[in-house]
């Protein structure tokens, strides 16, 4: 049985990835600061732990080196899914300190890996994101799927994009010192439960919350509406780490998201339908929307992972409403 840590593994991606990881056979290690992750979301059906508690998981700041240094170099393998992002407001809100902790964070786990050497870890994956794509290929309403070759000269829009875009220069030189073998997964704008659905929460789960408050909390969307993502489900996101795991190694970048980019105005009309009520969606326009648009080129994913998205948004969507309204109602 070969062993493998999850940093972050107590949020969305992570949780369902240490869930998988353990079905699969794996000896699953998982460190979270709790932030935004909870201990309740690595519990099974049944409810209880999927991993032991009191020898598999580490409540562990990376950020703070002696932290990371406690849990790097222990397993075979490591997903780094940790970071500080939420919702479009926060992140603009505190972009100073957001760069400064993800880069905190990042170094720390590399640095550790690098110090373990390849002797000792055999993979290292990291999770990047399409936020690290210049404005330029972003900023208008009709662009075309983005590629990993245009990742330079770079640009990224907020602090968060060019955090993790310095977390995939590291790596990559990390990879080069030190032999170990690594990949970096670019996500686009992922969805699914469990998910935070508070205040700094992202623009899906914030929305369902308030079409399910409604009328006692009123449904406003950010921005015009007409600006759109490429929504890509926790399901084809872990299923795109586990194959990364077995096929990602030494090619560089990966793009992981579908080819359509889907307005905000069309997903808040689809959970409006199925809410059931009659919400008239307000589109507050001195709210921050963020980039206009983007898409994935998916190509490199298919050919080096086999991947390919499967979870439609609809199902997704689905799915969600009725967890965070069963949280909700209780």
């Amino acid at each position: 049985m070969e062993s493998i840590l999850v940093t972050g593994g107590c949020g969305m991606i992570g949780s369902n990835l240490v869930k998988r990881l353990v079905r699969d056979g794996w000896e699953v290690y998982v460190a979270d600061n709790l932030w935004r992750g909870k201990i309740e979301n690595l519990c099974g059906e049944d409810g209880k732990p999927v991993i032991d508690l009191g020898t598999h998981f580490f409540e562990k700041d990376l950020a703070v080196y002696r932290d990371a240094q406690e849990v790097i170099g222990k397993t075979d393998y490591i997903v780094h899914l940790a970071d500080v992002v939420a919702g479009i407001d926060y992140v603009f809100q505190n972009q100073g300190e957001l760069f400064r902790i993800n880069n905190l964070i990042n170094s720390n786990v590399f640095d550790c890996c690098r110090k373990a050497g390849k002797e000792r870890i055999k993979g290292l994956l990291y999770a990047g994101t399409v936020c690290s794509f210049p404005l330029t290929r972003q900023n208008t309403l009709d662009q075309g799927p983005l590629r990993e070759d245009e990742l330079f000269p770079a640009f990224p829009e907020s602090a968060y994009g060019w955090s993790k875009l310095m977390g995939q220069l590291e790596i990559g030189y990390l990879e080069k010192e030190t032999g170990i073998p690594c990949c970096t997964l670019m996500f686009h704008n992922v969805y699914g439960t469990p998910t935070d659905f508070g205040e700094r929460s992202q623009v899906i789960p914030a929305l369902i919350r308030k079409a399910v408050n409604y009328p006692d909390e009123p449904f406003h969307v950010w921005g015009s509406g007409e600006q759109g993502r490429a929504f890509i489900h926790v399901d084809d996101i872990v299923e795109a780490l586990v194959l990364a795991l077995e096929k990602g190694w030494g090619h560089g970048y990966i793009q992981i998201g579908p080819p359509r980019c889907t307005p905000i105005r069309e997903v808040a009309e689809k959970i409006i339908r199925i809410s059931g009520k009659k919400i008239v969606p307000f589109y507050d326009t001195s709210k921050p929307e963020g980039d206009k648009a983007r898409c994935a080129d998916y190509s490199k994913a298919r050919e080096i992972l086999g991947w390919e998205p499967k979870v439609s948004l609809e199902e997704g969507l689905q799915e969600s409403y009725q967890w965070i309204e069963g949280q909700i109602r209780g």
